[in-house]
């Protein structure tokens, strides 16, 4: 089964959300403020653990420890796919929450439909990249090289910790190398055909790519900006 670990302080959300999701087949595990969200994400993974979490629904404004440190702490060890609720609707905290390496951005109040969308989205990319794993296919690209199989980044040798959607967004790049992908094209690989989201996203992924894979990310010469388009993953920068 499923397991959802629902990190949310207020009970007029928390327990209607939870019998939402029980009732459609996940299981879920509570957490009512920061420090114990992290508490039993550790926990849960540990030796003699209930099992990994599969998933993290996080809201931002919680007591002990912001919802923005959880995630800072969880993404330190883990890929696991997280999906941020929350109050604040400005760019710039849906940015912020982005950067931090969560996977979506859900604003409060929001349709259990809606959710229910996102998580089984986030889902079924997760299920799909563990399939690929499975191939134990190699890509590469000049000083970045990716292992499916062990679901691991190299660059210039180095591992490099990258959430699920950056590693599917680097994936799709790798195999669709010197070719101009439009930003329409990536969201519908990457997001999903159905995602309705502020195209925002795809350019906050990129810069934290770049971030991790580009020599002088302020002046990137792989992952390359086309104008109007998209964007292109060069072989061998510099052509």
């Amino acid at each position: 089964m499923t397991r959802i670990l629902l990190v949310e302080d207020e009970e007029n959300f928390r327990e209607p959300l939870t019998l939402s999701l029980r009732r459609d087949g996940f299981e879920v595990v509570q957490a009512v403020d920061g420090v114990a969200a992290v508490e039993i994400f550790e926990a849960a993974s540990a030796p003699g653990g209930c099992g990994p979490i599969d998933l993290v629904l996080l809201d931002l404004m919680l007591p002990r420890l912001s919802g923005t440190e959880v995630c800072r702490r969880i993404r330190r060890g883990s890929a696991v796919p997280i999906i941020v609720l929350s109050a604040k609707d400005s760019e710039v905290d849906k940015i912020v929450g982005l950067e931090l390496g969560a996977d979506d951005y859900v604003t409060k109040p929001y349709s259990y439909r809606e959710l229910a969308a996102r998580v089984n989205a986030v889902l079924r990319r997760s299920r799909v990249a563990s399939l690929r794993q499975e191939e134990g296919l190699v890509l590469e690209a000049g000083r970045v090289v990716m292992d499916l199989g062990r679901h691991e980044v190299r660059v210039d040798a180095e591992v490099v910790a990258m959430p699920l959607r950056e590693f599917e967004l680097l994936e799709l790049f790798l195999r669709h190398q010197d070719r101009v992908l439009t930003r329409r094209q990536i969201i519908d690989e990457v997001w999903g055909t159905d995602y309705v989201g502020d195209t925002r996203t795809l350019d906050v992924h990129v810069k934290r790519l770049r971030a991790k894979i580009e020599a002088d990310p302020s002046r990137p010469t792989m992952l390359v900006t086309v104008r109007g388009l998209g964007y292109r993953l060069v072989p061998a920068p510099g052509t």
